[in-house]
């Protein structure tokens, strides 16, 4: 089942992001659907975050989808190749997203196998938010597009963590935003 709007809309970026642990990301590219369980996130507090793209209220035309009602995708090009994708969160106008750093490919793996240019799996399959995006088809093209449709969408697994399941830490590549790159809002937890 489709997560409800109301999920997607809670104040707690920090703790949405561990919510989404044990969610399924599927998409529908092409006609063909692809899954994987998320085990990695990172969260990013919208204008107050120095890491976040919208900090100080920044607005542009990559980020505007930042500012869209909770349950939009944010996806965005890293470095000029790599197809990074976010779940918007909260209210119109707050700019809070969540980063899907990893998935344990599910569904569709010979197609995610073929994306990926991989003859078996590994723990470099889905395991980095490049990866992530390149596995399940996910492209720029794809940012702006609501949660609750048919490409792009995030299930109940039926999969929960204790808090003692879900190891946290800083976030990866946020050197710039100097004391706020220590926060421990990156959350992992670990499936075989």
């Amino acid at each position: 089942m489709k997560l409800s709007k109301d999920f997607y809309l809670q104040e707690d970026v920090v703790s949405l992001a561990q919510q989404l642990l044990g969610k399924r990301l599927c998409t529908r590219i092409d006609g063909k659907i692809t899954s994987g369980i998320i085990t990695e996130t990172e969260a990013y507090a919208g204008v107050t975050d120095r890491a976040s793209h919208a900090f100080g209220g920044r607005r542009t035309a990559r980020t505007e989808v930042m500012y869209a009602e909770g349950g939009t995708a944010y996806v965005y090009l890293c470095y000029g190749i790599h197809h990074l994708f976010n779940v918007v969160t909260n209210r119109e106008n707050i700019p809070h997203a969540v980063l899907i750093r990893a998935v344990k490919a599910e569904k569709g793996l010979p197609l995610i196998l073929a994306r990926r240019n991989k003859v078996k799996p590994d723990k470099t399959l889905s395991g980095g938010p490049g990866t992530v995006s390149q596995a399940l088809g996910i492209h720029v093209k794809h940012s702006g597009l609501h949660l609750s449709g048919t490409k792009i969408w995030i299930e109940d697994a039926g999969i929960t963590f204790t808090s003692s399941e879900i190891k946290s830490g800083p976030r990866i590549g946020v050197d710039y935003a100097g004391e706020d790159a220590w926060l421990p809002y990156r959350f992992l937890v670990g499936l075989v």
